[in-house]
């Protein structure tokens, strides 16, 4: 904890001096969780990916994995210019190397979703879009977009 005040007391002297500190931000990393990882986790990553650009670190996963990605999902963010056929679905443990995450979002599997090292834990109630007829598939896809806009405001 001394080192980090330090740093910080070091940086302010500085910036009353007139002269210019330069520091690195890192990435806020991001992790989506659904059961399948095959439609919400899936595109809530490649959201955080448009939006957040190198200001991000977005990965995806599943409880229990599907293994594919769901070619509605892939159409729908194909219309937006995002090509989610080179996304995997994967389960939480090809994940856990890239923990301890800044925000761990579950998209209302609920107890299906395991603990993962995380500062933030947060739940949307999304719903499953993987039967849904088009339209209700992109009104899903909306809701996940706006979503992600939302948390990227708040990390």
């Amino acid at each position: 904890m001394a080192a980090r005040e330090a740093g910080v007391a070091a940086k302010r002297k500085g910036l009353a001096n007139g002269e210019t500190v330069t520091f690195t931000i890192m990435p806020k990393k991001i992790l989506f969780v659904c059961v399948e990882n095959s439609n919400r986790s899936q595109m809530s990553q490649a959201f955080a990916k448009m939006i957040g650009g190198a200001s991000v670190k977005a990965y995806s996963a599943g409880s229990k994995p599907s293994g594919v990605i769901n070619p509605k999902a892939i159409a729908a963010m194909k219309e937006l210019g995002y090509d989610l056929s080179k996304h995997d679905s994967k389960s939480l443990q090809e994940v856990e190397k890239y923990a301890p995450f800044d925000a761990v979002v579950t998209m209302g599997c609920g107890d299906a979703c395991p603990w993962m090292p995380a500062k933030k834990f947060i739940d949307w109630e999304i719903p499953d879009p993987r039967h849904m007829g088009p339209a209700e598939f992109t009104k899903v896809r909306n809701l996940i977009r706006d979503k992600v806009k939302e948390l990227l405001l708040t990390l």
